[in-house]
């Protein structure tokens, strides 16, 4: 059994995990554990307070005593905001309070682009547009060149959290380029897990989501691979492990 760790912040899309655990099979588990949000706002010092180290910190225990055997900070906005470098940091003092090895959802998409041989991404934000240029920054200084970048302007993860299919296909088709290799949906407040292959097809590449990401990463941290065609082109890529 390899048991993943996640920590999300506050109530949106978390029934995703469960969702992709049970489309990875074999002896994966997935254990997830609620941080407190603080303010729910895309706004830049909110975004800063929900990845403060305290509230990373408090849900360590949790998933150390479910046997957690890597985390992963579930949330993109909560990591990228501190910039490339803040980032790292972040994920230092996790895996510290941890005592395990430690990602973010923001380091989950710049290797997950590495493990597709994307070289340009087209990034399909629901975000106001000075956060969601945070990301695009973020993901620059990781070696990826965002040629197309939009913003949807929402304020609050509640709002993401209630996007239908059509939502999320009308923000990835405004925010896609001929020259993207991939699209990037950022907001791990996004119901993605039951519409990766959909996705993919509509748009006719790769689609990379927040909770996806952070999945593939936790296994990425555990040396694990699994192929699971319905995670989209992710999961398909050199499979070690089958389910």
């Amino acid at each position: 059994m390899t048991a993943l760790g996640f920590l999300y912040p506050g109530h949106s899309a978390e029934d995703d995990y469960p969702r992709m655990e049970q489309l990875l099979g074999s002896d994966i588990r997935v254990d997830l554990v609620h941080t407190d949000i603080g303010e729910d706002a895309h706004r830049v010092d909110a975004l800063r307070e929900m990845g403060a180290p305290e509230r990373l910190a408090a849900g360590c225990e949790a998933l150390r005593l479910a046997g957690a055997e890597a985390v992963v900070w579930a949330c993109t906005s909560g990591s990228f905001v501190y910039g490339y470098e803040g980032a790292h940091a972040q994920i230092r003092t996790l895996a510290r309070a941890a005592g395990m090895p430690a990602s973010s959802t923001s380091f989950a998409f710049a290797h997950a682009i590495g493990e597709l041989d994307a070289h340009r991404v087209a990034v399909a934000a629901t975000y106001p547009d000075d956060v969601a240029q945070l990301f695009a920054d973020f993901l620059g200084a990781s070696g990826v060149e965002v040629v197309s970048l939009h913003g949807a302007g929402i304020i609050t993860a509640a709002e993401v959290g209630t996007w239908t299919l059509d939502d999320i296909l009308t923000l990835a088709r405004t925010a896609d380029h001929d020259r993207a290799d991939a699209i990037l949906l950022p907001d791990t407040a996004l119901h993605t897990a039951s519409h990766i292959p959909t996705l993919e097809k509509e748009l006719s590449k790769p689609v990379l989501t927040a909770n996806q990401v952070s999945v593939w990463e936790a296994l990425r941290l555990t040396d694990r691979r699994v192929n699971a065609p319905e995670l989209g082109a992710l999961f398909t890529r050199e499979p070690i492990v089958q389910v």
